[in-house]
């Protein structure tokens, strides 16, 4: 919105013109976002939810007591600075919509104690049928794939189920990795620091995106403005979630979070930039959500020396504390996440 407007009155006052460049809606959107996120969780935090413990989690009697659902805060500051800093787009609105939606359930979740999983799990299916529907209505996709110079057309019979396992997983995944002090947050803000740069300076860029051989996308940088609010805003809420913290995100930050991870894998083109950009995330949380589908569906009992999440089991086998478990997750994702997408951009 400030950038149509900025357009209109620039012929006024010439400044202005610097408000339809992306890089300065970026910027100044992060800013605010980082900002806000920062005065108004303290603020607000007092009229949130405690926090009751996780039963069978490692040390969550730590966190008994504490504020949850920050989440709630947050993604009100990242809708209304993506309607603010992002130039007219549909899409990106109505995924706003749904990202405010999956943060109200997960508030429901997080007051009332908790919904059960099958109705938890049902409203994310809903939720990612939604965001493929708006991410490509019914029209065939542009697909890139790692290792081939080939862009496939997929019809919308193929890529709609992909996208809605891709985005429920990502929604599941991030969730089950909220539960040490600064870890689902971090693990996040890199994942989306790494898709904001791949939709600016690649997937959004008509010379760098002929050059990788990728399909030009001329909304990227639409796309590369809500990763960089998204990031300001988890910064600022891991000013006081980093260990020990004095709020948690809960379920009304990470499910719409994971939404949003999986709506900008999904809107990237490249389903497999859910491995290369949530590698770590997909290890700690999705593994666990693997595990308990094949035994009640199948019985099988896998990784049975393994507790899941990865964080509870190098907590209690290995006796990390929260700051290394943090630090060295943190570190490890870098490392494969970078490492990756330059393997995806360079081998093809």
């Amino acid at each position: 919105m400030i950038s149509d407007i900025a357009a209109f009155l620039a012929p006024s006052w010439g400044p202005l013109r610097l408000l339809t460049s992306s890089f300065m809606l970026a910027a100044i959107g992060t800013m605010v976002a980082a900002i806000s996120a920062m005065i108004l969780i303290p603020v607000l935090s007092k009229y949130l939810p405690t926090d009751r413990g996780r039963a069978h989690a490692v040390d969550s009697a730590a966190s008994v007591g504490k504020p949850i659902s920050a989440g709630i805060i947050m993604i009100g500051i990242i809708a209304v600075a993506a309607f603010l800093f992002v130039p007219f787009d549909m899409r990106i609105y109505c995924s706003m919509l749904l990202i405010v939606a999956a943060s109200v359930l997960g508030y429901i979740d997080d007051k009332s104690g908790g919904l059960s999983e099958l109705t938890l799990g049902l409203c994310d299916l809903l939720l990612a049928c939604a965001a493929a529907v708006i991410i490509f209505g019914f029209e065939p996709a542009k697909v890139w794939l790692p290792f081939t110079a080939d862009i496939l057309t997929v019809p919308a019979w193929l890529h709609i189920p992909v996208a809605v396992g891709i985005i429920w997983f990502s929604i599941n995944a991030l969730n089950c990795s909220d539960g040490v002090d600064g870890l689902s947050g971090t693990l996040a803000l890199i994942s989306i620091a790494v898709l904001g740069l791949l939709f600016y300076m690649a997937i959004g860029h008509i010379e760098m995106s002929r050059y990788l051989l990728l399909p030009f996308d001329a909304d990227g940088y639409k796309w590369a403005i809500v990763c960089a609010i998204t990031c300001g805003c988890l910064a600022g809420y891991l000013w006081y979630n980093v260990p020990p913290s004095s709020v948690m995100m809960g379920d009304a930050g990470s499910r719409p979070i994971g939404l949003l991870i999986g709506i900008l894998v999904m809107v990237s083109g490249n389903p497999f930039l859910i491995v290369v950009c949530a590698g770590v995330i997909l290890a700690n949380g999705a593994t666990g959500l693997f595990k308990v589908a094949m035994l009640r569906f199948f019985k099988l009992s896998l990784f049975s020396g393994i507790r899941f999440p990865l964080h509870d089991h190098v907590r209690k086998n290995h006796h990390w504390s929260n700051s290394q478990v943090l630090a060295r997750f943190a570190m490890v994702h870098m490392a494969v996440t970078l490492t990756l997408v330059s393997i995806l951009l360079k081998v093809r």
